[in-house]
């Protein structure tokens, strides 16, 4: 069930709000995790059973864990409930891309039953990881009740594709939490926010990437190859920020605060900073559970010392910096999707992150123009990586990436401009490059006593939210991209 649906606007959710709202505190959980469910199993039946199976491991390993006394014990639980977790993964998203790729390297034939992938399944494992770790490492309390790990991890605001909620994070907030109006009415507000940036923006802005990348490159001159990669660079934006905003915005009616998963990424400096502002909560889970675990498991190794009487201690430290960055800016590539073009956005992200490390050039400058320049490398570098990103293989990225920059020259076109773009996409552009900075990033937050701009703000959402359903109905072109994520 998308929440850019008929069905999830206008009957799921107001029912499951009714019944929420109406019940004594003690049974709101109990609504929620039975919302939730049938939220999952609307759309993915049989892979229900996967993600019980997902909740009954991690209940029963950090159990285990909290209870062991010695550290090996609890060594030996916390790897086997992990390789447990990555198995599911493994399998569901990785197993067709081994086998094919075996089958290539060895010209082998083995015959296999392509496995179909469950929709979040990326998502709540990584969230199930991040709540075993923390027990294990006694950042939190165990969890002695199944239904409310299960509601933390399997809670349909974010199940399908996130933010990646911490367990810390919301540990307080599954046993004693408040809804009260402003709450709610922010969470309607930020939701019909999300709402009008998928539908309105992304959806319109998608269009017009879609007829551009399903061209083959020698039909792609240099201006189209430009438009198609900005608007696929917004349509990714919107598309997945826009859910971001739902999923937060649903949280706050049902009186849970979760982090904010973007933060204006298109202003940033560096790309450093560009991943400290886009899908923050994918970030800040590869920094605490695989980047720092890494640096420090290297920094006590036998090698380190070797390198640091060898090299000095801050090549050693590049070198440190360049092996944790390499392994982490892979799995980040590999978790995006079980192909070779993730794999080398991953890596192609972390080039630049640990060149912006060795020169200095994430740094904050004084310098005005030092810093138009940062803006403009980080930008180029983002959207030629998001090429890489779409693209179906890394032959028709690197073609493509050849035409945006003129390297690759093609005379004769299929189709002409307006074939790709008309009035209402280019007004779509435009609006998504100028929303895509904090102009309007207050909106929400206007004071009580400014009622007239209060009132306009109102107007406007109920202007958006008509709008964004009129879309819903009227068009069959809405995907979700980061369902396949």
């Amino acid at each position: 069930m998308l929440f850019s649906s008929m069905t999830f606007i206008y009957v799921f959710l107001p029912i499951v709000c009714a019944i929420y709202l109406c019940v004594r505190q003690g049974l709101k959980n109990h609504v929620l995790l039975i919302a939730s469910i049938i939220f999952y199993a609307w759309g993915e039946p049989s892979y229900l059973a996967i993600m019980l199976l997902t909740i009954l491991i991690n209940y029963i390993g950090a159990n285990y864990i909290s209870r062991s006394k010695k550290n090996t014990h609890r060594k030996e639980i916390l790897a086997l409930t992990i390789v447990l977790n990555l198995s599911f993964l493994f399998y569901f998203k990785y197993f067709n891309f081994v086998v094919e790729n075996i089958n290539g390297l060895f010209k082998s034939d083995i015959h296999f039953i392509k496995v179909i992938m469950p929709i979040g399944i990326s998502f709540y494992t990584f969230q199930a990881l991040s709540y075993l770790i923390d027990v294990y490492r006694g950042e939190v309390k165990v969890q002695r009740n199944i239904y409310k790990l299960a509601l933390y991890i399997c809670l349909f605001p974010q199940l399908i594709a996130g933010p990646i909620v911490k367990y810390r994070d919301v540990d307080e907030q599954i046993s004693n939490r408040d809804v009260d109006f402003p709450k709610v009415v922010y969470g309607i507000k930020r939701f019909i926010i999300g709402l009008s940036k998928k539908m309105l923006l992304a959806n319109t802005v998608g269009a017009i990437a879609d007829k551009i990348f399903t061209q083959p490159v020698d039909q792609i001159d240099l201006p189209l190859s430009w438009l198609g990669a900005v608007s696929y660079t917004l349509q990714l934006y919107y598309d997945f920020s826009g859910y971001s905003d739902m999923a937060i915005g649903l949280g706050y009616i049902f009186g849970f605060q979760f982090l904010e998963n973007f933060n204006y990424p298109f202003i940033s400096k560096s790309i450093s900073e560009y991943w400290r502002r886009w899908h923050i909560s994918l970030g800040s889970w590869f920094r605490d559970y695989m980047f720092l675990p890494i640096s420090r498991a290297l920094s006590l190794s036998n090698s380190y010392s070797w390198l640091l009487q060898k090299i000095g201690r801050k090549k050693a430290n590049y070198v440190l910096s360049f092996i944790a960055l390499f392994v982490v800016w892979f799995c980040m590539g590999f978790w995006h999707g079980a192909a070779w073009t993730f794999i080398v956005y991953g890596l192609y992200n972390g080039f630049f992150i640990f060149m912006e490390i060795l020169s200095g050039w994430n740094k904050n400058f004084k310098s005005l123009k030092i810093r138009f320049f940062q803006h403009i490398y980080t930008i180029l570098v983002f959207i030629c990586g998001l090429v890489i990103f779409r693209a179906d293989t890394m032959t028709y990225a690197c073609q493509y990436l050849m035409t945006m920059f003129g390297l690759k020259t093609n005379s004769v076109l299929l189709y002409q401009w307006l074939y790709y773009i008309d009035r209402i996409e280019v007004i779509a552009i435009l609006t998504g490059i100028i929303c895509a900075t904090p102009v309007f990033s207050k909106m929400l937050y206007v004071d009580e006593k400014h009622k007239v701009l209060r009132s306009f703000i109102n107007i406007w959402l109920i202007i958006l939210f008509i709008l964004s359903t009129s879309f819903i109905a009227a068009s069959t072109y809405n995907p979700f991209i980061y369902f396949r994520f």
